[in-house]
């Protein structure tokens, strides 16, 4: 049996507030209960984030939980557990009201996030969860403490204003894996003066920061993922959404599992793109996963291509 990889969420934990009540969210830790719930017991998820001493602070810990992902670099803080107010319009698409001055903005580095930085094989984190000082310290310090076999997963988050091209630079630095979708790549290739069509924005993108993959959402139009080699575009699986919230992490977990068991690019975005679309068919971003979507997953699985239809 394969050793289990650990793979890191390194961000925002908070609550997104629907017109219909609160759910739980925040990219990182999206991510980190998706890659829970496809990794199973060939994966330990850790979330390293922090929540306040309140009771937001302690259902989300609970909901990591409930996801199988380990909670100990999850402290309660003296700062009020992070709050989004989500407003959807007639096709499910979010706008998001960001609160500030929040516990994930103050994320404490400490002994323990050292030890789990150097044991992981992924960590995903992002250019929103690094809006605060101390918390971008502590994401660009767990990101160096990895070693070099680790998928340094970044999800280009642009929130206006929680941005800065340094920050976006720097990041881009730090990462071997890179997500983007459609509004966020005019944004780096301006930055990059980087022109072209698409797919040559994304080769260069992944040329200059000498990334393994970059992989650019699309929405309703699908996805496209590069590497050195390939270049695997996917149309997107038709669902009925119910709203779009955590799409785009489910698609950055699956990705990231399917990197580590050293799937197929294709087969990879395959299974990327019917995760995602299972998740818009949910409402809030961290739903649990069927078990017949689950099993596409296990590491152990034989690399072969899957085959049918709905995908």
């Amino acid at each position: 049996m394969k050793p289990a990889k650990t793979i890191v969420g390194l961000g925002e934990v908070l609550w997104d507030v629907f017109p219909d009540g609160p759910r739980f969210g925040g990219a990182a830790a999206n991510f980190a209960c998706m890659a829970a719930e496809l990794a199973g017991s060939s994966g330990r998820v850790h979330m390293v984030s922090a929540v306040g001493a309140d009771r937001l602070g302690n259902r989300a810990v609970a909901e990591l939980q409930a996801h199988g992902v380990n909670t100990s670099t999850v402290p309660a803080i003296n700062f009020p557990t992070g709050q989004v107010s989500v407003h959807l319009d007639a096709a499910g698409h979010a706008e998001f009201e960001i609160a500030i001055n929040v516990a994930w903005d103050e994320i404490p580095w400490s002994d323990e996030l050292g030890r789990v930085a150097r044991s992981a094989d992924a960590v995903c984190f992002g250019s929103l969860g690094q809006r605060g000082e101390i918390s971008r310290r502590t994401i660009r310090a767990f990101v160096g403490a990895t070693p070099p076999r680790c998928l340094r997963v970044l999800d280009i988050n642009l929130r206006p204003p929680f941005w800065t091209a340094d920050v976006l630079h720097e990041s881009l630095e730090l990462a071997t894996v890179v997500k983007l979708n459609d509004q966020e790549l005019p944004v780096i290739a301006g930055l990059l003066s980087i022109g072209g069509s698409v797919e040559q924005q994304l080769h260069a993108i992944r040329s200059r920061f000498r990334l393994r993959v970059v992989a650019l959402t699309l929405g309703a139009r699908g996805s496209v993922l590069v590497d050195e080699r390939t270049e695997s575009v996917q149309p997107a699986v038709p669902v009925v959404v119910a709203d779009t919230v955590g799409a785009g992490d489910a698609f950055t977990a699956a990705l990231t599992v399917g990197l580590l068991a050293s799937r197929p690019l294709d087969e990879i975005h395959r299974l990327a793109a019917r995760v995602a679309a299972y998740v818009c068919e949910q409402p809030g971003g961290t739903p649990h996963l069927q078990p017949e979507i689950r099993q596409l997953f296990k590491f152990d699985r034989t690399h072969t291509a899957e085959t049918g239809s709905s995908t």
